[in-house]
């Protein structure tokens, strides 16, 4: 199935690194995706404390970032494995291991898609208060296709859990 637009769609990305200079990586992939889509906008960072990761796992830097493309979303996906790769991070097998760049596609446009590759909107998104929290600095309205609830709503139903704080630069 291709996910192929028609016209531009709205993109939001979750980053995160916990391993080695998280800042400089964030900073980093942030300079990639603008010079692919151009304009972006970034959320406050937040260091989260992790989350489904080996016992000792350091603690994340954690972001969302809103682009707009007309590039098909299979390409999207292909380009931040790409960026990850160039920012050093490896596949080791192991889930949740620690990682110096991790980028998810958390929603492109209003497109839900499950295939075998690429699953829209990010399976998890809507449980996780490290992916909430900056998408609500984006846009707190921010519905994921598929929910009726407001990303606002659903940081506010979501039960306590690791601490995600804000970071300070």
């Amino acid at each position: 199935m291709s996910c192929t637009p028609t016209e531009t769609q709205r993109v939001i990305f979750s980053l995160g690194s916990n391993e080695g200079d998280r800042l400089a990586t964030l900073e980093s992939a942030c300079d990639y995706l603008a010079d692919v889509f151009g304009a972006l906008r970034l959320s406050q960072l937040y260091e989260t404390e992790p989350v489904g990761c080996p016992e000792g796992s350091p603690a994340y830097l954690n972001a969302c970032v809103e682009v707009n493309t007309d590039m098909p979303a299979e390409e999207v996906l292909q380009l931040c494995m790409r960026i990850e790769q160039e920012l050093g991070r490896t596949r080791n097998g192991v889930y949740g291991a620690p990682r110096t760049c991790d980028i998810d596609i958390i929603s492109y446009g209003d497109l839900q898609v499950s295939t075998p590759i690429l699953t829209l909107p990010h399976p998890r998104a809507h449980e996780r208060e490290f992916v909430l929290r900056p998408l609500c600095d984006l846009d707190p309205q921010f519905k994921l296709p598929g929910f009726n609830l407001t990303a606002g709503e659903m940081l506010a139903h979501l039960p306590a859990g690791p601490a995600v704080q804000a970071f300070d630069l």
